[in-house]
């Protein structure tokens, strides 16, 4: 098949596009620096022409009160464009989880692009993932200082970028599934708990202090981070992959 990845040059998107490929699709990567906007349609009809598939990866550029305006904009011109070009399977990117945090603006948005989806022209997957292993550190910043870092007891099934990559390239290689497929790491640790286990593997000194309104994740109410029993596990252990980058 012809399968348009969009956001195809990202840390997921490249990914993807290399799974389909070496699979023996036609995977063509679509990004701002390919010439394709998805805010502005610019790109959009050439970037699907003849295209079975299109896989939408791109993100927002903010994840505040923005959001939902990137989401709304970019769904509506994909889907357009793709009705437009008679692409017959849409897959989406999102996160487990993402319609039972309504506090957080970011959350609210990726809902708002899983019901445009859902409720558009174009037959449609979403592929829920839990958090990154890549974006643990990032998530540690938010609220570290030189000594300490305060995280709260939020559970998490964090899961490493290249198997989200399969996981979405799965997907896309399928019939549309008019649904959510979730998928998840294999194993659950509370925030705090994977600071700790990351700080040591990487010789940091600091002190992990658990603070339940810390962070982004402070907002996630009791285990809806936490995937459900018939997603798929991935088979990347957190421990293991620290390991590995070292």
């Amino acid at each position: 098949m012809k399968i348009a990845v969009l956001g195809g040059t990202g840390l997921i998107g490249s990914q993807v596009v290399k799974i389909l490929q070496a699979a023996g699709h036609e995977a063509v990567p679509h990004s701002l620096s390919t010439g394709v906007d998805l805010l502005t349609g610019q790109g959009l009809s050439e970037a699907l022409t003849g295209a079975e598939v299109v896989v939408n990866l791109t993100n927002s550029p903010t994840f505040d009160d923005a959001s939902p305006a990137f989401f709304q904009t970019t769904m509506d011109n994909l889907l357009a464009a793709a009705a437009g070009a008679g692409v017959g399977h849409a897959v989406v990117l999102s996160i487990v989880g993402v319609d039972q945090v309504p506090d957080l603006a970011y959350y609210r948005a990726k809902a708002l692009q899983e019901d445009i989806l859902t409720a558009g022209p174009v037959p449609y997957s979403i592929v829920r993932a839990t958090q990154f292993f890549e974006f643990v550190d990032a998530i540690l910043s938010w609220t570290a200082d030189d000594t300490t870092v305060r995280l709260p007891s939020t559970p998490v099934q964090p899961m490493a970028a290249t198997d989200v990559a399969q996981a979405v390239a799965d997907v896309s290689m399928g019939k549309p599934l008019r649904g959510i497929r979730n998928v998840a790491g294999p194993d659950v640790f509370t925030l705090d708990e994977l600071g700790r286990i990351t700080l040591a593997a990487r010789g940091d000194q600091r002190t992990v202090t658990t603070d339940n309104g810390a962070g982004m994740f402070a907002a996630a109410p009791g285990d809806v981070l936490i995937a459900s029993d018939d997603a798929v596990i991935a088979p990347t252990a957190y421990r293991e992959w620290l390991d590995r980058q070292a």
